[in-house]
């Protein structure tokens, strides 16, 4: 996947390094449904499990002009049954990127990719309440509320409630006609 300013690969193992750096950052680290002591280690071995479940995708955003690693997209639950998925982490992890607009360039592309090129029909996220910035975000690509999942996520022993969010194929392809 490509946008004007970034690409979006498949995630290789030396990008572990940067994701471990990115989920210990509290600014980013406080939206996401794990501990605060995530390890290397712990990255690294999510990974390996994931890598052979079908039903999950890892890529790495990277900078076009730079060629540097600046953010991560993990999606979980294809169903190709029912022609859905979620997209469970998304973020910028490079902090001087935040505020210009490019997460709507990425997820923009990226949701382009799961309805034409997986050819899922229904997309969903999740947010903790907290997260103001990704909440307009997915609200200005045309997600739709769904409800609140209680006590959904649990971190360093606490449960959080998680706003849940979809977008179906038609909504989003009607949105971009116009």
């Amino acid at each position: 996947m490509e946008t004007q300013n970034f690409v979006i690969r498949e995630t290789k193992f030396s990008d572990y390094e940067y994701f471990t750096k990115w989920e210990c950052d509290e600014n980013i680290a406080q939206y996401m449904s794990f501990d605060e002591n995530r390890s290397y280690e712990d990255v690294v071995t999510e990974a390996l499990y994931s890598k052979k479940d079908p039903t999950k995708l890892d890529f790495t955003i990277v900078a076009r002009e730079t060629g540097m690693p600046v953010g991560r997209i993990y999606i979980t639950r294809i169903n190709p049954q029912f022609d859905s998925l979620d997209i469970t982490r998304f973020y910028i992890g490079e902090s001087s990127l935040w505020g210009n607009g490019l997460g709507r360039e990425i997820m923009h592309e990226l949701l382009e990719y799961c309805f034409t090129f997986l050819h899922m029909e229904r997309v969903t996220l999740d947010h903790y309440a907290g997260n103001r910035r990704g909440a307009a975000l997915y609200e200005r690509l045309g997600f739709k509320d769904e409800g609140t999942a209680r006590n959904a996520a649990k971190k360093d022993g606490r449960y959080y409630d998680l706003h849940l969010m979809s977008i179906l194929r038609s909504e989003f392809f009607d949105e971009n006609e116009q």
